[in-house]
């Protein structure tokens, strides 16, 4: 019994590993990540590998992430599919969520971080500031879009599957 689930287990692990919608999730995501550091490096002329890890930036790793899944799924499914109509409207959420509540939390992250500022001038306190670094632009939300829907195709095309 115990051998039996772990079989299975491990071909869940290898059907994944196999699947190319996520396959190309993924990689949209880490070289969206990368081009962060790439950008910046062009506005401030040094390099921040933290931002491999930290949200918010040019361009959207979220959005290109689900949007290479929703083109993925797309291209493969066919464009009238239920699972491509699925992603898509997963996907507009991700991207309104990116530009649009994540942003305002990080708005309000940065005025409470403010007030903190001004309540404790003067007096040595080891408060916690709130990452301000939540949400993305507009600009970002779109770029990471179209990296993603790039990535996709290219992939399809390259690998022709």
């Amino acid at each position: 019994m115990l051998v039996r689930i772990y079989a299975r287990f491990l071909e869940m692990i290898y059907g994944i590993t196999l699947n190319e919608h996520i396959r190309i999730a993924v990689l949209a995501m880490v070289a969206a990540q990368v081009l962060k550091i790439f950008f910046y490096y062009l506005r401030h002329r040094k390099f921040n590998f933290r931002l491999l890890i930290q949200p918010s930036g040019m361009p959207s790793s979220h959005t290109a992430m689900v949007m290479s899944l929703t083109a993925s799924i797309g291209y493969g499914a066919g464009w009238d599919s239920q699972v491509f109509a699925i992603a898509l409207i997963f996907a507009v959420i991700v991207m309104y969520d990116a530009a649009g509540v994540r942003r305002a939390a990080g708005k309000q992250a940065r005025i409470l971080n403010m007030l903190m500022a001004d309540l404790f001038t003067g007096k040595r306190i080891n408060e916690m500031r709130l990452k301000e670094l939540l949400g993305h632009t507009p600009l970002e939300v779109f770029f990471g879009a179209l990296l993603g829907i790039f990535l996709a195709f290219g992939y399809h095309f390259m690998f022709n599957v």
